[in-house]
């Protein structure tokens, strides 16, 4: 058992961690058929684009500031449970414009939630602003423009996520200009449904500190070999794979590979009840799976912390919470 752990996690997507009990009450709230998209409290979807079309329709039951304050304290609360102290949520402001939210009301809805559940848990939480890949260069550019001149303490970094497969990442070098420039950390998703050209295209036109997913990177030794030199971190995150089907089975999961490669890894849940997993899980299945040890495991999650988009005063805060486990 992991439950003794201390955890941290680096990549999940805020709308992707709604309950589907939760998304059924909203979307009765509003009065929206969800039965195309949520059967016996499940999510249904059966590929990548069915569930990005998932991930929308969930999404768009999330309609005020006081909706998502909701949901980020229920899942954080959800994740204090489980022994986590630190939490980076990936937020869209692209889907609360989708449903007339503001973005700034969206990020302030977040917030409230974030700070809630501080207070009731001590977890700390920052959030991440997302640019949507399929949604075009143009659309993330504007994105990342209103984040660099957008100042909010609780957001401290940048990413692109969605479809990988449209577009280049060449494409949209130029907003992680511009959010660099303006101090915000920043992440992005690659090698997932790309091959290990998308984590390399990454590492040369984006350079960043922290790549969400990077798995298909094990696809080239000479890359794996330069993530481990870059110090790079990757934001894996096992039962997403696995559901998407970017490998087949835990066997041929690369995780342990990575490790023994001298890459650092960190543990994440993506997209939790899409995948029919939890943070929680995911230590579970990294010990019981994959066979790390408890030592193994918590050094995973200190690089999640010294990877961490937060300030220095809290990173130290969230180390000796860990090294408190360490010693335990």
């Amino acid at each position: 058992m992991t439950s003794h752990l201390r955890k941290a996690e680096l990549h999940c997507h805020v709308e992707g961690a709604a309950p589907p009990a939760l998304t059924l009450a909203q979307a009765e709230k509003y009065g929206i058929d969800s039965s195309a998209f949520v059967r016996d409290g499940v999510y249904v979807w059966k590929d990548f684009t069915s569930f990005i079309g998932c991930y929308d329709f969930v999404a768009s039951v999330f309609r005020t500031a006081e909706d998502y304050a909701a949901l980020a304290e229920a899942y954080l609360g959800e994740l204090a449970a489980a022994n986590t102290i630190y939490s980076e949520l990936f937020v869209s402001p692209d889907h609360g414009e989708a449903v007339g939210l503001s973005p700034d009301d969206y990020i302030g809805g977040l917030a409230a939630g974030i700070i809630a559940a501080r207070e009731k848990t001590g977890i700390e939480c920052r959030m991440i602003i997302v640019g949507e890949r399929h949604l075009g260069p143009e659309s993330v550019l504007r994105r990342a423009e209103w984040a660099a001149e957008f100042e909010h303490p609780l957001v401290t970094g940048f990413n692109m996520a969605g479809e990988e497969r449209l577009h280049r990442v060449s494409d949209y070098a130029r907003a992680f200009d511009i959010v660099r420039e303006a101090g915000l950390g920043i992440t992005i998703h690659a090698g997932e449904l790309c091959g290990a050209f998308s984590v390399a295209d990454a590492l040369d036109l984006v350079r960043p500190s922290r790549i969400g997913h990077g798995v298909r990177a094990i696809e080239d030794p000479d890359l794996v070999r330069r993530l481990a030199d870059l110090g790079t971190v990757l934001e894996v995150c096992p039962g997403s794979n696995i559901a998407l089907k970017v490998f087949p089975d835990f066997e041929s999961h690369p995780l342990r590979r990575f490790v023994e490669a001298g890459v650092k890894v960190t543990l994440n849940s993506d997209d939790p009840p899409f995948f029919h997993t939890s943070l929680a899980q995911e230590y579970e299945t990294a010990s019981k799976v994959f066979d790390f040890s408890d030592a193994e495991i918590n050094a995973m999650t200190r690089t999640a912390i010294e990877a961490a988009f937060v300030d220095e005063t809290t990173r130290k805060t969230l180390l000796a919470k860990l090294q408190a486990t360490d010693w335990g």
